[in-house]
């Protein structure tokens, strides 16, 4: 059987690719895995139940970042903007597990040819928002680090908001193909992909537009923007701005830094594994539904350890999470009051006056703060 495409079934005869995952992911995974036997309680009980743990985990995380960016003003910059789009992204993703999670207990869809379409759109466009919002995240720190001043023309919460629904428009175009083929298969009855003829060529040529424009692509483009950050800081030092502006531009730019880094730890593998098949089958080995299973489940926890990142690597968002969370008392700034520091002292005083100045662009506040 032609290893680049999989009908979905389940049953004994099972392979490995048949384990679910998101549309894009539903897609390659039928395409890519030589057969391999699966045993029925691991897709009818184990596979279902870490999908629904995963779902629940991020979804609760999300639409707290969704919340709490919603809620307080201080959490409404640019960089916050993105994020808030980046949670979204993640909850829609989600949303599609339960329904994933359906297909692999009782081995078929049972929801229609709509909801199977549906289901692969919004979790193809969301899978794409993803990757794009971080490459937009890293322009934006490219712009922040390297041009402090010029920038604040573009770096507004309206430019941002803008920036945002063009990425959401983007992603709703690269899957159209998602939109049109998907479908319920007609001697299946599993949700997937269904290719005209050649169907090989036709599902090679997929797995290769989705790993460019998905992944390798955009990735590309944040190598390039952090290195030309590295090379500014090293040939300048930036020392435009107050101390108090650089130290908090370096908190988002490491916070960004390290969401991608954890993004590509968790979706790199699944992409490498589309590859290496495309180029070689990969050999017809029990062992290897286990890694497989592995890159599936770790592509989708990547969504679970965004809101974890947000807590740890960000003041603004750990305090915001406690206060929504009722893990400490609110201090009376719940809506960000961004003079609270100004009293303090008067060097204080004049040092938030410096930042304001350098940062503020006809009445607008500074964005780099997370």
């Amino acid at each position: 059987m032609d290893p680049l495409y999989y009908p979905k079934t389940f049953g004994m005869e099972v392979s490995a690719q048949d384990v679910n995952s998101s549309s894009l992911i539903n897609v390659t995974e039928n395409q890519t895995l030589p057969s391999l036997s699966m045993p029925k309680n691991v897709h009818t009980v184990l596979t279902p139940i870490i999908y629904l743990l995963v779902c629940a985990i991020g979804l609760s995380g999300n639409t707290l970042v969704i919340y709490v960016v919603l809620r307080y003003a201080k959490m409404k910059t640019v960089t916050n903007i993105y994020i808030l789009n980046l949670a979204v992204a993640d909850v829609l993703f989600m949303l599609g597990l339960p329904f994933l999670a359906t297909q692999n207990a009782i081995s078929y869809w049972p929801f229609g040819s709509f909801w199977c379409r549906l289901v692969m759109t919004v979790d193809g466009i969301n899978q794409f928002t993803s990757i794009f919002c971080l490459t937009v995240m890293s322009m934006d720190r490219y712009l922040a680090v390297v041009h402090p001043i010029k920038s604040t023309r573009w770096r507004r919460p309206r430019v941002a908001k803008l920036i945002s629904t063009t990425v959401w428009t983007c992603s709703f175009l690269v899957v159209l193909p998602v939109i049109i083929f998907s479908d319920v298969q007609e001697h299946l009855h599993t949700c997937n992909m269904n290719w005209p003829e050649p169907v090989n060529i036709w599902s090679a040529a997929f797995i290769i537009y989705t790993s460019v424009l998905g992944f390798f692509g955009p990735l590309l483009v944040i190598c390039l923007c952090y290195l030309l950050i590295v090379i500014k800081v090293k040939s300048s030092g930036l020392r435009v701005g107050s101390t108090r502006r650089r130290r908090s531009e370096r908190k988002v730019t490491r916070m960004v830094v390290i969401i991608v880094v954890v993004f590509v730890l968790c979706w790199l593998p699944f992409y490498i594994l589309n590859i290496v098949n495309l180029i070689s089958t990969l050999p017809e080995e029990p062992g290897l539904l286990g890694v497989y299973f592995f890159v599936v489940v770790l592509s989708y926890a990547n969504s679970c350890a965004n809101p974890i990142l947000y807590g740890f690597l960000s003041d603004n968002f750990k305090q915001s999470f406690q206060k929504v969370l009722c893990l400490r008392k609110g201090n009376g700034v719940e809506d960000g009051d961004p003079t609270k520091h100004r009293q303090e002292n008067s060097s204080r005083l004049q040092e938030a006056m410096l930042t304001q100045r350098n940062t503020e662009f006809n009445g607008h506040m500074q964005t780099s703060k997370v």
